[in-house]
């Protein structure tokens, strides 16, 4: 056991580790030593970041702080805390089945815990962070909270209302990411779209992306986790125009059928996702989509999965992410449907959704085969050095692998050419300047 280290452990989105980075900068500030996921526990004190989205997200989280606490019982630990959005959303459950920890903390009051262990929280030091992802990047979260209500989703349940971060903090936290070394910002929220409508009285996301884009350092700009109604349509412009901001959206279209829309309560229709897709196709030429979509929401039939199907194979998504339905507490759906669609049903609609979706992906990398693409290298491996193209996130997107010819930096842009390709990796030769 290590005296003044602290083991911070995230589990869940990039917008926990974002919460999680912001804590640990603190913790430096109060003399701690930390370390962000480590392949061993050995500080005094152990911090758990967890997750309460879904079934699988909240069994981890349980099974972590289950681990810790046998650690702290025999002896390896001396404190053990745990905050996030499981916690938030079951604190007195947890308080009761787990007293082995010290204390639990919700997604907002974490900074509480510096105080309970008689330290400070240092107002100055508010938007910096210690980046535990690599160097050049970054995820930069503009917002916290939800206002959507779709049926299904816990997460206005855990988070509350949609509060935006005003420009002028973000702006100066990318100021602060840049002078670190960041290149690459990952624009996050639980809703992209609804950005600045709570304190600007408009939806301001393309306003800021503009102004984050003008910061001098700013490499990429990429843009995760749209919501497909109210889109901000001023958005195309500033993607288009500025060279900085990634031809690439996140934007969670969740179903096509009406039927499965409406239950959903996701507030638009088929008619109206088709046109939203052509228009953004048309207005950003070459922009790479990614979404995500469910299956086995309560009273989805053969024909709004088959709606679905024909959906993924007609919009040809460059990127696609799926999931089964897990009812959820508390949420309208659990509330006033019954949960109907067998899990094995679910699975196989799910595989059978993904099996196409591969297939897209095999074909639209086929095409890239002979072009020159400017990558950002993340990592050196034994064979390759991997890096990514503008239309790849960190963590979720395909990589390109680049043959090792002569060495290159990591974090530094390239050009490269594509010379083959699989579903889910591209493989490109270095493309020698004068």
């Amino acid at each position: 056991m290590k005296k003044n280290k602290v083991d911070i452990i995230t589990l869940g989105c990039s917008k926990n580790l974002v919460d999680s980075e912001m804590l640990m900068r603190q913790f430096t500030a109060n003399g701690y030593t930390v370390a962000h996921d480590p392949h061993k526990i050995d500080g005094e004190i152990v911090v758990i970041n967890t997750c309460g989205f879904i079934g699988d997200a909240k069994e981890e989280s349980i099974n972590m702080i289950l681990d810790v606490a046998e650690a702290k019982k025999q002896g390896k630990i001396k404190k053990l805390f745990v905050m996030g959005c499981l916690s938030e959303r079951y604190l007195k459950d947890l308080q009761v089945e787990l007293p082995e920890v010290d204390q639990f903390y919700g997604k907002f009051n974490w900074k509480e815990l510096l105080a309970n262990l008689g330290k400070s929280y240092y107002n100055d030091l508010s938007e910096d962070r210690i980046i535990t992802t690599p160097s050049h990047y970054a995820y930069l979260k503009i917002a916290e909270g939800c206002n959507r209500m779709c049926a299904y989703c816990s997460i206005p349940i855990i988070t509350g209302k949609y509060q935006s971060r005003p420009m002028e903090v973000i702006e100066n936290e990318v100021r602060l990411l840049v002078a670190k070394g960041v290149k690459e910002f990952q624009v996050i929220a639980q809703d992209l779209t609804y950005y600045g409508f709570d304190i600007y009285k408009k939806f301001a996301l393309a306003e800021l992306i503009e102004r984050i884009s003008d910061i001098p350092g700013v490499e990429w700009i990429r843009l995760h986790y749209a919501y497909p109604t109210q889109f901000p349509y001023d958005l195309l412009r500033v993607m288009r125009e500025r060279d900085n901001v990634c031809n690439y959206l996140d934007i969670a279209l969740q179903h096509i059928s009406d039927n499965m829309l409406k239950q959903m309560r996701r507030h638009i229709t088929a008619e109206e996702t088709y046109t939203l897709l052509d228009r953004i196709r048309k207005e950003v030429p070459g922009i790479h989509l990614r979404t995500t979509l469910m299956v086995g929401h309560p009273g989805e039939t053969e024909a709004d999965f088959d709606q679905l199907v024909e959906f993924v194979k007609k919009a040809r998504f460059e990127r696609m992410g799926a999931f089964t339905y897990s009812e959820e507490e508390g949420t309208y759906s659990a509330k006033n449907y019954t949960d109907d669609i067998p899990a094995e049903v679910k699975q196989d609609r799910l595989d059978y959704l993904m099996r196409i979706q591969e297939q897209i992906s095999a074909e639209i990398n086929d095409q890239k085969i002979g072009q020159i693409l400017r990558v950002m290298i993340d990592r050196e491996e034994e064979d390759f050095y991997v890096g990514r193209t503008e239309c790849d996130s960190p963590e979720v997107d395909p990589e390109v692998l680049i043959a090792k010819t002569e060495p290159l930096q990591i974090g530094s842009f390239y050009d490269v050419l594509i010379e083959n390709a699989q579903a889910f990796d591209l493989y490109a030769s270095l493309v020698k300047t004068n």
